[in-house]
């Protein structure tokens, strides 16, 4: 077999001209985002460093990952998304609260 019929392995074709295309990722972005309660911690991991931790995330793992990629940019820092939390590099609860609040979600501060 030679690599360009290898390419096109997924390729269907239909001669049916009533056919519709049925989009497999029309659920995406359903999660009702009002009425989430995220909360947002402060912890300190190995070797003293602070990370800030956004949890009770309901929702698939893409729009996890995107609210991350908003974070992140928004707050300058790195990050990351682990069981279901996003990881912020860094204190900036006040910044992921008031965005968070911008973006629709019901967020506060949790923990001392």
């Amino acid at each position: 077999m030679s690599n360009k019929s290898k390419k096109r392995s997924g390729v269907v074709y239909s001669t049916n001209p009533d056919y519709k295309y049925d989009e497999g990722n029309a659920d995406l972005f359903k999660t009702d985002k009002d009425s989430q309660k995220l909360k947002v911690w402060l912890d300190r991991k190995g070797g003293n460093k602070v990370v800030t931790r956004v949890a009770d995330f309901e929702g698939n793992d893409f729009e996890l990952a995107v609210l991350k990629k908003k974070l992140q940019s928004a707050c300058g820092t790195g990050g990351a998304v682990k069981d279901g939390e996003i990881l912020i590099q860094g204190d900036h609860r006040e910044k992921v609260v008031n965005l968070l609040i911008a973006e629709g979600y019901a967020a506060k501060k949790a923990g001392g």
